[in-house]
């Protein structure tokens, strides 16, 4: 007989993957990229098939700026999921974020998620593990690094989801102590870390907070997509907490944009600590953009999620349409690589000032 514990967290997984597939979880009204205008060169000076989007990531090199983030693992159906993912980032080049390893981490000899056989079948898949920021708390930093060792991992995220963890009946919202455990862990790690939002963003006093730790990058993950407070209220209406329920319903829209989130993430960061930006990203035009506000990388999450369920078909045409319209946009703004667009095109939008990402 199952585990009632077991039970629990792979009903909750799986909630959580039903629901971040219903539009009403989206935060789309908030999305802010449709603020930015990209300037158009009649005169590029340069042949399409000249553009190309390879890009820098984790200090190398990476064939394209695109990564899949971490979304979804712990139950029955995420194991063909994350495979079908992982097939379509090898062959395009794109990252592959796992989803959240925490049950392994309460339980190293689970193998429910099965990570093994992607990294044996696609070895040259780079792959950034994963872990919630009340678990790196609570743990001590050689079992977070052990679950990064166990994937091969190119890194390790952290993820930081305070909002959730408050509206989820079975949340853990104990965040005391994050800092300093991010500090050990990157001492003890071999591999970068990433510390990363999941679909609120991140303001001025927290990028503060990060700004003197030696970690590689930081994904943004504004708000503008997938809202993990209206899925958590979702589940509480479901379960009939009213309580946690009216509460999501309040911090609906809570959260930072991404491009808003961008803007001062420049400003705060030291120039050595990448920006990764997520959230509310629906097209390559938009991965334009906040390539032109300073993001070294640009994920998706629910798009790939709804392609890859469409089948591997669909994923390849989704992605490889990502990738052609990224390159449109650097064609059409003189840019022959992600790097020269954010150089040298002319962005206009909320605080800047003659083109400029001030």
């Amino acid at each position: 007989m199952p585990d009632v514990a077991d039970v629990t967290f792979e009903t909750r997984k799986s909630d959580h993957l039903r629901l971040a597939l219903d539009e009403r979880n989206e935060a789309t009204g908030l999305h802010d990229l449709d603020l930015y205008h990209l300037t158009h060169d009649s005169l590029p000076e340069l042949d399409f098939d000249e553009v190309g989007i390879a890009a820098r990531a984790l200090g190398g090199e990476t064939p394209t700026p695109f990564y899949v983030a971490g979304m979804t693992a712990g139950h029955a159906a995420a194991p063909a999921i994350n495979r079908r993912l992982a097939e379509g980032c090898a062959r395009h080049g794109w990252i592959f974020g796992v989803g959240s390893q925490r049950r392994e981490l309460d339980d190293p000899g689970l193998t429910v998620d099965r990570w093994g056989t992607i990294r044996e079948d696609f070895p040259d898949l780079s792959i950034v593990a994963n872990v919630g920021a009340a678990q790196l708390a609570e743990s001590p930093s050689d079992r977070i690094v052990r679950l990064a060792e166990v994937l091969d991992a190119r890194a390790i995220a952290v993820h930081l989801n305070p909002l959730q963890e408050c509206l989820q009946p079975e949340g853990t919202p104990r965040f005391r102590g994050v800092v300093s455990a991010l500090r050990r862990l990157t001492e003890a790690s071999d591999v970068p870390v990433v510390v990363k939002e999941t679909g609120c963003g991140f303001g001025e006093r927290a990028l503060g907070k990060l700004a003197s730790l030696p970690i590689a990058a930081v994904d943004l993950s504004g708000l503008g997509g997938t809202h993990w407070g209206r899925i958590e209220g979702a589940r509480a209406g479901e379960s009939g907490d009213a309580v946690r329920a009216g509460a999501a319903a309040t911090f609906r829209d809570w959260g930072e944009p991404t491009a808003t989130s961008l803007l001062p993430a420049r400003a705060v960061l030291p120039p050595a600590i990448e920006l990764w930006a997520s959230g509310g990203v629906r097209s390559g035009l938009d991965a334009a953009k906040l390539i032109a506000l300073g993001a070294s990388q640009v994920g998706y999450a629910r798009p790939a999620l709804s392609a890859a369920l469409a089948g591997p078909d669909h994923l390849d045409a989704w992605m490889t349409q990502q990738e052609y319209e990224l390159r449109v946009a650097l064609f059409c703004t003189g840019s022959a690589t992600p790097r020269a667009l954010y150089e040298s095109a002319t962005l206009r939008g909320p605080h800047i000032t003659e083109g400029k990402r001030k």
